[in-house]
């Protein structure tokens, strides 16, 4: 068994054989966590929330997301186009998908922030098709499909509620 740096490697190299290792070990939930953690970290470092409230905003929000968006995965990718995972799978491929958001922390860089954040962005966005894919042992069609719909399944509630809370301001 590689160790959780080598996999986060492995995960932001797009390494089809490191996102079949996590899929499969059962044990490494919790290294998933800790790389969705470290990501969040780098995060509210990078955008210049490094204080502890920051930090801790950005850790919980990251989990949450995390948790439901391995679950709207599931639900969509297996329940409905016909995957083939748990949602365990689910939880772990995509947390080590994360990997890559440990560069945010370089967005603290003057100039910088914009283009790490777009870079990092779009290379979570791919390495996150790659865990669905191999999570759910479907095509890359597929695996485009449910995270476009996942993300519509996140993202209306969210702008519904972001504007509910903007028209409630007084």
């Amino acid at each position: 068994m590689r160790s959780i740096t080598e996999r986060m490697k492995g995960a932001a190299l797009l390494d089809v054989p490191t996102y079949e290792e996590v899929e499969a070990d059962t044990s490494a939930t919790g290294q998933a966590a800790v790389v969705v953690a470290l990501g969040a970290v780098a995060s509210a470092i990078g955008a210049a929330r490094g204080g502890s409230g920051g930090i801790v905003a950005a850790l919980i929000w990251s989990m949450v997301a995390w948790v439901l968006w391995s679950g709207i995965t599931y639900l969509i990718g297996d329940k409905l186009l016909g995957g083939k995972a748990t949602w365990g799978e689910l939880l772990r491929t995509i947390g080590f998908a994360q990997s890559p958001q440990v560069l945010l922390v370089l967005a603290i860089i003057p100039g910088l922030g914009w283009t790490v954040r777009t870079v990092v962005g779009i290379w979570v966005l791919i390495t996150g098709v790659i865990a669905i894919r191999q999570a759910l042992d479907f095509s890359t069609g597929k695996a485009i499909a449910t995270a476009l719909l996942g993300w519509l399944a996140m993202m209306i509630p969210a702008a519904i509620l972001g504007g509910a809370a903007f028209m409630a301001r007084p």
